[in-house]
């Protein structure tokens, strides 16, 4: 049986082990695709060779050990970075270890690199009237005005990620009454979100303007070329809007506005108003609860509610005994 090379191993490992065995999703490549790519060019710069020259033999544990340094010192990056540098380096080393046995001992030791603790990322949300600001900033008659309206509402009544978003299809909406979206998550898991009635109107509004008879794999949102939005188109739209409202006189938040914010807002939001815990996990379609109990902790305003119901009755002084008020019996004691 052939050897195979660093080069075939790196080519199989992105197209066929990340997608058809792990099945993760385009996004989650690239960016473990970014973490690699960083890597070699270390480890090329470090051993005074071209990236096409590295061999199996330049990617020992040492290298490993040596990248997450330099990230780490030379490089100013946060823990959160290097910890996701890691996961991909992880994955990577996990499929030679299977595929390229001289190089398992270094897989081995890799792979018990720890993550490093670091706090998590503060929560940003919207209150309820910032939500109605923002949108309030979004023209009525612009040429973009109702695309991006619905994409906004959709946003914000189902807390999808924006990549969620962005690959969304004709045939994963049924805006007919009860109307739902199909979304297509982390993991390849899908999961069904109710519409509000004016979400399925905008989004409705959206598709008889394009045409009436859109393919189910047509994407929803569109461009001006009708190519579907991207990521980073979505994001654009957000902020331009975004920074429409925070000039204005109606912006009160320092909080810099984009797609994760709506998804944060809108668990906040259900959870504000009484939503169970559980209900809101699948909602956003989180895989661990105690991502979803994060919420829990980051709006003052349900603690400062639960404050009011056992505020204690306030005391201005002592009381009065009621018979130093009784003029009649006051008397009566001094005249003894």
């Amino acid at each position: 049986m052939k050897q195979q090379s660093l080069p075939s191993a790196i080519h199989s490992f992105f197209l066929e082990y990340l997608p058809r065995h792990k099945g993760l999703q385009s996004s989650t490549i690239r960016s473990y695709r970014d973490s690699l790519r960083l890597f070699l060019i270390f480890v090329a710069d470090l051993n005074r060779i071209g990236v096409s020259e590295l061999t199996f033999e330049h990617l020992g544990y040492a290298a490993v050990r040596d990248f997450l340094n330099d990230m780490e010192v030379k490089r100013g990056n946060a823990i959160s970075t290097r910890n996701q540098r890691l996961t991909a380096l992880h994955v990577f080393y996990e499929y030679l270890g299977r595929t390229t046995p001289e190089i398992l001992p270094a897989s081995a030791k890799v792979a018990a690199i720890p993550m490093k603790r670091c706090p998590l990322p503060e929560m940003k949300f919207l209150a309820r009237d910032e939500v109605e600001a923002l949108f309030a900033c979004i023209p009525t008659h612009d040429r973009l005005s109702q695309r991006d309206r619905a994409l906004l509402l959709l946003l914000y009544n189902t807390g999808a990620r924006v990549s969620e978003v962005a690959q969304l299809k004709v045939g994963q909406l049924d805006l007919k009454s009860p109307a739902r979206v199909r979304l297509l998550g982390k993991g390849s898991k899908w999961r069904t979100c109710p519409l509000w009635s004016q979400t399925a109107k905008a989004l409705q509004s959206v598709l008889d303007e394009r045409s009436e008879h859109l393919s189910q794999d047509a994407p929803v949102f569109v461009g001006v070329a009708q190519e579907g939005l991207t990521r980073f188109g979505i994001y654009k739209r957000i902020r331009h809007y975004a920074k429409l409202w925070e000039t204005s006189t109606m912006a009160s938040s320092p909080i810099h506005v984009t797609p994760h914010v709506f998804r944060h807002t809108t668990a906040v939001h259900l959870l504000e108003s009484g939503v169970e815990i559980n209900v809101i996990r699948g909602w956003l379609g989180h895989v661990n609860l105690e991502t979803t109990n994060r919420y829990a902790e980051i709006t003052l305003r349900m603690k400062a509610e639960a404050l009011k119901l056992c505020e204690p009755v306030a005391v201005t002084g002592a009381r009065k005994s009621k018979w130093r008020d009784d003029s009649a019996m006051m008397a009566w004691l001094s005249s003894l």
